[in-house]
């Protein structure tokens, strides 16, 4: 048995877990920062990363006792280490450290959308995972394809030229004033509105496989604005109801839009997948939890489509565990020098150790 506590502070969650051969939670105490931003329609990332020095230390004494599980009963650390807010970053990564060297435990740094993959080994499954998989990461900051041929085996399909597909369910939510988070706000609206109401554009859809949705957002904003007056641009923060343009029906631009990033994601993951013989599709990522998403992609793949529980599509520390878990039995290791990657890319295994001249 192999004891792995996680900690994940990459941005506006402070995290950490206790996970029992990389695929049995023990715990997973998640404490959100959404209050605290929701009046910006954003991550603030002054604010998150002091309110993540003021509950690191106890999420992890929860995680803890949760776990019943002693840290000396620990076998190793494993810690985001990037991408995501530097500031953010370094207070999960110090705290991590100061366990690691007081106890005496190994450390393991983890990418965080290797972590989000990892989400997806600690759901149910009747049968064993057979690689090759295609995983499509969807998240406020990423939007990526991902091919996986075996643990910690990764090639990047395509990723976003822009704004990450999250990122513009945030504007756009903003935009027409449904607040923060985003995602989970045009879901709601759209529920009651005609996703073909609005023909807006679906980007490069076949080219490629990397995304852009800044035109899109674009697109949202003209179709909602009230013409103005030709001498200043309109800008696109929150609009009020009385100042949409005439005949602007909320719900139907949500679902419209709504609409138009999940016919890109679900279009482009399932040729990808075709294309590299994947015997699965995966979702993962803050963004995996839109029910419209799931539904598409489940009756558009001609393979079979896995999802993470609600509880693992946001940013946690029980998939960041896991990973490392992984890391971990493979041999990798980190030295208490580790500094953080806030725009680190996903490598395999032994591209990483490769380049950390492990």
């Amino acid at each position: 048995m192999t004891l792995i506590l996680g900690i994940e502070t990459s941005c506006d969650e402070t995290a950490a877990a206790v996970v029992e051969n990389g695929e049995t939670i023990l715990s997973n105490v998640v404490a959100s920062q959404i209050a605290l931003h929701a009046p910006y329609g954003g991550v603030f990332p002054e604010v998150a990363s002091r309110a993540h020095i003021e509950a690191i230390g106890p999420v992890v004494a929860e995680a803890l006792e949760k776990a019943r599980v002693p840290l000396d009963d620990i076998d190793a650390i494993a810690v985001t280490r990037g991408p995501g807010l530097a500031g953010s970053l370094l207070v999960g990564m110090n705290y991590a450290k100061g366990l690691a060297l007081g106890a005496d435990k190994p450390l393991v740094g983890v990418n965080h959308l290797e972590g989000h993959v990892y989400s997806l080994w600690l759901t149910e499954r009747d049968e064993p995972v057979r690689f090759p998989v295609v995983c499509l990461i969807v998240s406020g900051g990423h939007s990526e394809i991902v091919a996986i041929t075996d643990h910690g085996e990764y090639t990047l399909l395509g990723s976003t030229i822009d704004d990450a597909a999250g990122e513009a369910f945030d504007k756009v939510a903003r935009l027409l004033g449904l607040g923060y988070p985003g995602g989970p706000a045009i879901e709601r609206a759209a529920r009651d509105g005609d996703p073909q109401a609005y023909t807006f554009p679906r980007a490069m859809l076949d080219e490629g496989y990397n995304f852009s949705f800044s035109g899109l957002k674009t697109a949202v904003l003209r179709a909602v604005q009230p013409p103005h007056d030709g001498k200043r641009e309109p800008k696109g923060e929150g609009l009020t109801p009385d100042q949409l343009a005439p005949g602007v029906n909320v719900a139907d631009v949500a679902a419209s839009f709504q609409a138009a990033v999940v016919d890109v994601l679900v279009h482009k993951t399932v040729r990808a997948a075709t294309e590299y013989g994947a015997t699965e599709i995966w979702i993962a990522g803050g963004v995996s939890a839109n029910q419209a998403l799931r539904r598409a992609m489940t009756e558009r793949s001609p393979i079979p489509v896995r999802t993470p529980p609600l509880s693992l599509c946001v940013d946690n520390a029980a998939m960041i565990a896991s990973a490392g878990y992984f890391r971990y039995i493979q041999g990798y290791r980190d030295d208490l020098d580790l500094d953080i990657r806030p725009m680190w890319p996903l490598l395999s295994i032994k591209d990483a150790m490769r380049r950390e001249g492990a």
